[in-house]
């Protein structure tokens, strides 16, 4: 397996990192990352991102701009701790209702516990589930939320279709992940950063370096801004548009379904 980004037309569903991986087996080799970073996970984003995700994630919850209305449903996928559900319901003066779902269930107990504490718990369920058949009936959300989990979903192109199908009509999808970095020398800084620092990092706050090297492998080899605006648009979306970050170090994608 190559460094080299996978297209519009997929293959990350094979790839685990830089690793060629079996169809199906992809899954499972992630469950274990997250099992593993799971009480650490807020650490874990500081280091991948320099602490800029904070940032990234108060600019998605402004553009999301979710409703006042106790009637507002988001659906938070791979968002197991909660962490863009919470501003969801905080930015909705504690009206909206926001579904958490997470296929691991190691994340989602960090999830519950830190919506408790918050006493928000009257406005999260956790579900544990896979993004790629989701348990819900067709136009049940508003709003469909994704921070930095899409590219560990083996088939991003079913994940997109079952987001579509979810959504009510009028809905909009928000994805924010890490992406190709399009300034002169900030790429090279950020690659030294990402394969030198943060598995380092890593091994020094979970004693595990393997985890981290997989997510800096996995950003890699995710589509770049324009090809995975191209699968949103192959889902069914309208209005499809993205917003570099830093740089382009994240980008958020947002898609309508009208």
């Amino acid at each position: 397996m190559t460094e080299q980004r996978t297209s519009a037309d997929g293959g990350m569903e094979t790839s685990y990192g830089f690793r060629e991986v079996r169809e199906g087996e992809k899954q499972a080799l992630v469950n274990d990352v997250f099992h593993k970073v799971a009480k650490r996970y807020d650490i874990m984003n500081d280091v991948m991102s320099a602490g800029l995700h904070r940032a990234w994630k108060d600019a998605m919850i402004a553009s999301l701009n979710p409703r006042k209305d106790a009637s507002y449903k988001v659906l938070d996928v791979a968002g197991g701790t909660g962490d863009i559900a919470f501003r969801i319901v905080e930015a909705s003066d504690r009206l909206a209702h926001a579904t958490v779902l997470d296929i691991n269930g190691s994340m989602l107990a960090v999830g519950a516990d830190r919506a408790a504490k918050k006493k928000l718990s009257a406005n999260l369920d956790f579900v544990e589930a896979n993004a790629e058949e989701l348990p819900f009936d067709s136009g049940t959300f508003d709003a469909y939320t994704i921070a930095f989990g899409i590219r560990n979903v083996p088939r991003i192109d079913v994940a997109l279709s079952e987001a579509y199908r979810v959504l009510k009509r009028g809905g909009r999808l928000l994805v924010l992940e890490f992406s190709e970095v399009e300034m002169p020398l900030l790429d090279k800084v950020y690659d030294a950063w990402s394969f030198n620092a943060i598995p380092q990092f890593g091994k020094m706050i979970t004693g595990d370096a393997e985890p981290y090297q997989y997510l800096v492998e996995s950003i890699r080899k995710f589509p770049n801004q324009e090809d995975f605006a191209a699968m949103i648009r192959k889902a069914g979306f309208s209005r499809v548009s993205y917003t570099n970050y830093t740089g382009g170090i994240a980008a958020l994608h947002s898609g309508w379904k009208l």
